[in-house]
């Protein structure tokens, strides 16, 4: 969908301002929006890991003018690879070099978003805490009221509340560890490494940087405990049982992060009044949080903010434009995050089951790579940008 001017003059506010809240910011800022976006931290700050941005969310990028400054601070990558973790064999290639599929340490990709937004005339400002409430949303500023409030505040969000009612995100029995190495010449290749019951992702990043990411089915996890450090010998210990490959890989993490794996059901409204009728809509981890097993979190939130953004460009009805943004995304999203969770289970397979998925990996692989490329068409080939 192309942008339209029905946006012009008029008055938004993001609250949040990681990679969705950015680039919804920046998308209604080029279709003509006054925008501010608050956030609550002292300063724009993400964490040292890695996200892998596909063609579908480099499709939005390029629609905002990012992309040879993406290109530029990232790394094209050049295959998928599929891996027993016990043995180090590679079960297939899926060749990615001609596809706009790259790497890129979070923090550079933020700092290309809000630095795109600075360049549209949108007002970051941080330190700013939101708070919601029956009797609607304090923006802890002096600004007069915008016409769009826009929660793009992740996986706890106050906004999803006002929309659907109070609920609580449920553990999904995986907790992870996240960390980054270092290691030159890393080939660009995004390798998952799966043996039973947990699987590891490892990708390059610029700087010399290899991306780590180990997940581990676990019965319970303490809610409290969201993003604490963890020795990195309790990661190495999950996965003593794989090869010598990548068990050298874990052995050099000096730091590492553990995090429960938790998610809401895709929010049933996303967009609606609050308090005193104030107009919100919800994206990204806040409508539709998703797991890490097919690297579509940011790039869903990518195309949530453009698709928000360009539905109210197209019209001056804001309700019928938030309808139709919820309408389009909701059954994509929903689609993902289940294709997500069944990788999430194909990773960690074992037994007579994890022997016979693999040899259709290694069969197809050789004899017919493009069918194992084509599953993934309806993800990477989705523009929401296009007419």
């Amino acid at each position: 969908m192309r942008l339209g001017q029905a946006n012009t003059g008029r008055r938004v506010t993001v609250v949040g301002a990681g990679i969705g809240g950015l680039t919804t910011a920046l998308t209604f800022a080029q279709s003509g929006a006054e925008v501010t976006v608050l956030e609550q931290a002292p300063a724009l700050t993400e964490v040292g890991a890695g996200v892998q941005i596909s063609p579908n969310g480099m499709a939005v990028l390029r629609g905002l003018g990012l992309g040879p400054k993406a290109e530029a601070t990232s790394i094209q990558a050049q295959k998928l690879a599929p891996t027993d973790a016990l043995t180090g064999r590679t079960l297939a290639y899926l060749d990615v070099s001609t596809d706009d599929y790259h790497f890129f340490y979070r923090p550079d990709l933020i700092d290309l978003l809000a630095q795109g937004c600075a360049d549209a005339g949108v007002r970051i400002r941080t330190g700013f805490r939101v708070t919601t409430g029956e009797d609607g949303i304090d923006l802890g500023s002096d600004d007069d009221a915008p016409d769009l409030i826009v929660g793009a505040d992740g996986l706890h969000s106050n906004f999803r509340p006002l929309l659907n009612g109070s609920d609580a995100p449920f553990f999904t029995g995986q907790v992870a560890w996240r960390a980054t190495i270092h290691k030159p010449d890393a080939p660009a290749i995004a390798r998952v490494w799966m043996a039973p019951g947990r699987h590891v992702v490892t990708y390059p990043l610029r700087g010399d940087r290899l991306n780590i990411i180990a997940v581990r089915e676990q019965a319970s996890w303490t809610p409290d405990g969201w993003h604490m450090p963890d020795a990195p010998e309790a990661m190495q210990a999950a996965f003593s049982m794989c090869g010598d490959e990548l068990r050298g890989i874990l052995a050099d993490v000096s730091e590492t992060r553990l995090w429960g794996l938790f998610r809401h059901p895709v929010a049933e409204h996303w967009h609606g009044r609050a308090g005193t009728g104030q107009t919100i809509a919800i994206l990204g981890d806040a409508a539709h949080p998703t797991l890490p097993f097919l690297a579509q979190g940011a790039n869903l939130a990518i195309e949530d903010g453009w698709v928000l953004a360009a539905n109210c460009s197209q019209s001056s009805d804001l309700d019928g434009a938030l309808t139709r943004y919820q309408d389009s995304r909701r059954p994509r999203v929903s689609r993902a995050i289940k294709a997500a969770n069944g990788n999430g289970a194909n990773f960690h397979l074992s037994g007579a089951s994890r022997v016979a998925a693999h040899t259709v990996l290694r069969i197809v692989g050789k004899v017919a790579p493009s069918l194992l490329q084509s599953r993934l068409n309806w993800i990477y080939r989705h523009d929401v940008t296009a007419d």
